[in-house]
């Protein structure tokens, strides 16, 4: 199975063209051109062309082209799919989709993209990412997570989110006074969960005060350490931070490399579970030690060369 790698996702206003060249340099995964919230009213159908213009004359190098349409339940909606995919359907790799309630919101918007490719040749099929930020939204996330399998990935969207639940917070989605622990970890975990059901990815909320990076990190390694393998961006500044939290570390690698090893000494000698430096290391931390060494060759190819080596020598 291909492991996408989507550590950071930036946002960028579909209507701010002056910015798409830095944020393409920003070293983010994945950069989405907004046609829904970051963009006003007034200038949604403009805005289209430039988001055409971008995606068929700009060098996106290895980050993953996409955009956010606005809501379903809009006037503009139907147009961002048709207009953008019948003009730029293949240079476009992510469609975003804001506020799903309910898995039939996916299903209509596969359906329209299934038809639409088959329409234009398209040779390869519009990937989903899907944005859960309504209460209804969040008790459908299991159903919604597979209502497609164009789905790469759920998105916690803090800021409709606090909206929808009514939740007394400032302009950081934070509460307005003092509460224990992560004030938002069962709309957290519960978007993890469903992701996970469906084996796709789950990527954590903005964090719109983009001059604290520190309160950005902090969050960022939060989500990550419940299982998130990315999180959004709303300033390039925060790309790095993101990449290098969702990515293993060093230390990570190496001991699930070590552990590779000791087990597979002991297999080799006809014992299963095996104690490595005091601890326990049984089939399910090889399987744990895998996935981590697997994540880091997709993210450095040059990993499995680096990997290959240690386990000979």
């Amino acid at each position: 199975m291909t492991i996408l790698i989507r550590r950071s996702e930036l946002a960028l206003p579909a209507c701010n063209d002056h910015m798409f060249a830095k944020a393409l340099a920003s070293g983010a995964d994945l950069v989405f051109l907004d046609l829904e919230d970051a963009t006003p009213d007034a200038l949604k159908e403009p805005s289209r062309e430039k988001v055409i213009t971008a995606l068929t004359t700009m060098d996106w190098g290895n980050t993953v082209p996409a955009i956010r349409i606005n809501g379903l339940d809009t006037r503009w909606c139907h147009d961002d799919i048709i207009e953008v995919v019948s003009r730029a359907g293949s240079h476009l790799h992510t469609i975003v989709v804001p506020k799903a309630r309910t898995a039939r919101d996916v299903w209509w918007v596969d359906v329209l993209l299934t038809q639409l490719e088959e329409k234009l040749g398209l040779t390869h099929r519009i990937r989903l990412e899907v944005l859960i930020e309504e209460v209804e939204g969040l008790a459908n996330a299991e159903a919604i997570a597979v209502a497609s399998s164009r789905i790469d990935a759920l998105i916690f969207g803090v800021g409709d989110f606090s909206l929808s639940q009514g939740a007394r917070v400032d302009t950081n989605f934070e509460p307005l006074g003092d509460y224990p622990g992560d004030f938002w970890h069962y709309a957290r975990n519960k978007v993890l969960v469903a992701a996970r059901i469906a084996g796709i990815d789950a990527i954590d909320a903005p964090f719109p005060d983009y001059g604290n990076l520190t309160g950005y990190e902090r969050d960022a390694r939060r989500s990550s350490l419940l299982g998130y393998t990315g999180k959004w961006a709303i300033h390039p500044n925060q790309v790095p931070i993101a990449n290098a939290v969702y990515s293993p570390t060093p230390e990570e690698i190496a001991l699930a490399e070590r552990n590779i090893a000791a087990y597979r000494e002991a297999e080799a000698n006809g014992r299963g579970a095996v104690g490595v430096d005091g601890v326990l290391v049984d089939a399910a931390h090889i399987k744990m030690a895998q996935a981590t060494l697997a994540r880091a060759t997709a993210i450095d190819p040059h990993h499995r060369a680096d990997h290959a080596i240690s386990a000979r020598s």
